[in-house]
């Protein structure tokens, strides 16, 4: 057999797992063209994306300094009074959602033991044994 029928006849086996190897990469020049491509397609998406937001940014940023004033001066009232209902409640878990009256009152309501999962019959605290 001959040096190239040897060398051949190793390589054909080999031959399929060569197959198998990750792809060479491209080289730097056509790898940054790539990247460059694909940076400016995303600049321009997202240009693209602002251009059709800045109405809705502008619309709101004007709805924000219209309610400005008037969170401040609620903040300013209310501030006061929930800071004294946060220090009288200790568990806001056994209390159902502030409820509006139609007379303007604003109600909370405190959970059954039924609705808290707790058996009624059951003595309260520790029980001794």
């Amino acid at each position: 057999m001959t040096r190239a029928a040897l060398i051949l006849a190793l390589a054909l086996p080999l031959s399929p797992l060569a197959a198998q190897e990750t792809p060479e990469p491209l080289p730097e020049t056509e790898e940054e063209e790539g990247f460059d491509l694909i940076e400016e397609g995303a600049k321009m998406f997202f240009r693209g994306m602002m251009q059709e937001m800045e109405p809705a940014l502008e619309e709101l940023q004007g709805l924000a300094d219209e309610m400005r004033p008037a969170l401040r001066d609620f903040a300013a009232e209310m501030g006061p009074a929930m800071r004294d209902l946060l220090a009288e409640v200790e568990d806001w878990s056994v209390y159902h959602p502030p409820e509006m009256m139609p007379n303007g009152d604003i109600i909370l309501r405190r959970k059954t033991p039924e609705e808290m999962g707790e058996d009624p019959a059951a003595p309260e605290g520790e029980v001794e044994l």
